[in-house]
């Protein structure tokens, strides 16, 4: 009997110990950050790679972001982003965070928005959480709801998306809010030569339209051209070659002009290797022609042309960037 209460007592201790720890090492991030937010506040950049760190995103979006809401007169502290997963890892979790803004996250998958609902964060925070997948002909009633019963402006301060593959499409399709900040996932393996996006596909899911994951999205040369188009200036790419950056044409000239750059002055491809094979497995393709020899038989829609292509057609003879 004793030997089991000490037993019990023991595991009690060292699970206490560990939740201490675990929260003493998530209190240290979030003052680490805190500290870089205000070495970087007064700074002038040339590049927002500068300011890159990262807390709750995946590479240094968090850093981008606090630099240019630091920059830029945001009278909305709204955001919106989708394809959160369970929130664990993302653009604006910081910003709710950090800087108590209030926002729209969604996902596809009813498990993560579930989660998202039985955390703490959910009573915290002015945060709504939905479970939807988005399509272009949902988002821009699923955003216009959103910003009607809740009573605010359309411009908002960041829009985020990354919905692995429709990306292109959801975005052109959004016209319901005008954001300051627009952060949207490209796919560094169209290069920066070519404008390019994968065609529109109600259903797409990146793991089931090419067994690879290498599928999916846009260049970054379709991107900004669809940003200017909508009166976005750009102002970089993060280094990890993933998501690019855009500012309102009349606040980019405004407050942050030294920014503003294209796709061929700067451009990151990313070095992660998360290929797969047709039984899931990673294979950790490394060289970029060997990636895009994978789905060299994929259609592509050059945009240049407005007209379908294989990426054969075009990539495997232009990869200098």
């Amino acid at each position: 009997m004793y030997l089991n209460k000490f037993n019990f007592f023991k595991r009690l201790k060292n699970k206490m110990e560990g939740i201490s720890i675990k929260n003493d090492l998530y209190e240290n991030r979030i003052l680490i950050a805190q500290a870089l937010v205000m070495r970087n506040k007064d700074n002038v950049f040339k590049s927002i790679n500068e300011a890159e760190f990262k807390v709750f995103s995946q590479w240094g979006e968090d850093g981008i972001i606090q630099y240019l809401i630091n920059k830029l007169p945001i009278a909305n502290k709204i955001f919106i982003e989708f394809g959160v997963e369970d929130y664990l890892e993302s653009n604006t979790r910081f910003l709710l965070e950090n800087n108590n803004w209030s926002g729209l996250i969604l996902d596809g998958s009813i498990r993560h928005i579930e989660k998202i609902k039985n955390s703490a964060l959910y009573w915290k925070y002015d945060l709504l959480a939905r479970n939807v997948f988005i399509t272009k002909g949902n988002i821009d009633g699923i955003i216009d709801e959103y910003i009607e019963n809740s009573g605010f402006n359309k411009e908002i301060g960041v829009l985020s998306i990354d919905v692995d593959g429709n990306d292109y499409h959801v975005w052109k399709a959004i016209k319901s809010i005008d954001p300051v900040i627009v952060i949207c996932e490209y796919n560094s393996l169209f290069g920066n030569k070519y404008k390019l996006t994968v065609p529109y596909d109600d259903a797409f899911v990146r793991s089931s339209k090419h067994y690879s994951n290498l599928y999916f999205g846009a260049s970054i040369g379709a991107i900004c051209q669809l940003a200017k188009a909508k009166g976005y200036e750009y102002i970089g790419c993060t280094n990890a070659g993933n998501d690019a950056f855009f500012v309102k044409k009349d606040y980019a000239e405004r407050y942050i002009k030294e920014l503003i750059t294209t796709p061929h002055e700067t451009f990151f491809r990313a070095k992660s290797r998360e290929s797969r094979d047709v039984k899931g497995n990673l294979t950790y393709v490394r060289r970029v022609e060997d990636k895009v020899k994978i789905i060299e038989g994929m259609d592509v829609i050059d945009l240049e042309i407005n007209k379908k292509v294989k990426i054969n057609t075009l990539l495997l003879g232009g990869l200098e960037q």
